[in-house]
């Protein structure tokens, strides 16, 4: 026998201090731990490089009520996780006669869309040959605005990757490293005469283009590692896929909150205009060579982007395993 059996539920409730809805609430099923698991697996096929933070964002945005505790250990019993392949093959050539440039942007803070673009080059393993991939990405939304692909390490094939990206727009810095394709007059000059300053990295310190680098990690770990290319046609159409469709459109990036390049531009043209005060106290700052996953601290898109996407994707302390 209960109370409600004897007394009306409402009296009860009152002298109980409960609400009456509490009487008839049934808590929802979590899901089991199979069901998760498949989900896991099935995330995972489809973004196979992805840590536990990343898929447990990815997970989320799937509408699943899980936190990344609960995904950390299931990926660890499901055995989920591998390394990045070793590169191999050389392709930055700073023997060269053309002037150097400093480097501008090691303790720059990072504000806005275009302030700073990065550029790098890597090789893709084809069944017969090697082919070579050159990019430029700008460092605030991540995006990659322009791409091309080609058999030689000539001025060419940074050139076109140029003037595809500057469809989008124009950087007010460049910076790449000291090889010979970005040092070359024919590619400084067409910088110089759009108004864009030039930066390098320092030789033998990867660590100063640490964005591209990182950039060039994600396309190798997560794209070229993961398919097998015919022919040069081949390639560019499925890296033209994962540039254009995944990467930029798809892939979530946790330095961004993460939301995906494209959800982070889209929302950074909503922002008001910041106001033109001058921020004071010890502002986070990072050097836009450091790779910013690879170590915890401050990120460095500066104030204009953490105040536009705020505590997006952080954790919630009351999540439940």
């Amino acid at each position: 026998m209960t109370l409600s059996d004897t007394y009306p539920v409402r009296l009860v409730c009152r002298l109980l201090g409960v609400p009456r809805s509490s009487v008839y609430y049934a808590c929802a099923a979590a899901p089991d731990e199979t069901t998760i698991r498949n989900a896991i697996l099935e995330t995972a096929e489809e973004w196979p490089t992805y840590g536990y933070r990343r898929l447990t964002a990815m997970l989320r945005r799937l509408d699943w009520k899980v936190n990344a505790k609960r995904v950390r250990r299931l990926m660890r019993e499901l055995h989920l996780g591998g390394e990045a392949p070793p590169q191999s093959v050389r392709t930055t050539d700073s023997r060269h006669p053309f002037p150097r440039y400093p480097n501008l942007v090691k303790d720059l803070e990072i504000q806005a869309p275009e302030q700073v673009w990065v550029a790098d080059i890597t090789y893709v393993k084809l069944e017969r040959e090697f082919v070579y991939l050159a990019v430029v990405m700008d460092v605030f939304t991540r995006l990659i605005r322009g791409w091309h692909l080609g058999r030689s390490l000539d001025q060419g094939l940074t050139l076109v990757a140029l003037e595809r990206a500057l469809l989008h727009g124009t950087p007010g810095i460049h910076h790449s490293d000291q090889g010979v394709q970005y040092a070359a007059a024919a590619y400084v000059d067409r910088l110089r005469g759009l108004g864009v300053h030039p930066s390098m990295a320092k030789v033998g310190d990867p660590r100063e283009n640490g964005y591209a680098e990182r950039l060039m990690r994600t396309i190798k770990e997560e794209e070229v590692a993961l398919t097998e290319y015919r022919d040069v046609a081949d390639a560019r159409r499925q890296l033209g896929t994962f540039i254009d469709r995944i990467y930029n459109v798809k892939r979530i990036h946790s330095s961004l909150g993460y939301l995906t390049p494209k959800e982070f531009e889209a929302r950074w043209k909503e922002l008001p205009p910041p106001r033109t005060t001058t921020p004071t106290g010890a502002e986070g700052r990072a050097p836009v060579g450091t790779d910013p996953s690879a170590a915890p601290g401050p990120s460095p898109i500066g104030a204009a982007g953490r105040r536009l996407f705020g505590s997006v994707g952080q954790e919630s302390e009351k999540s439940r395993m």
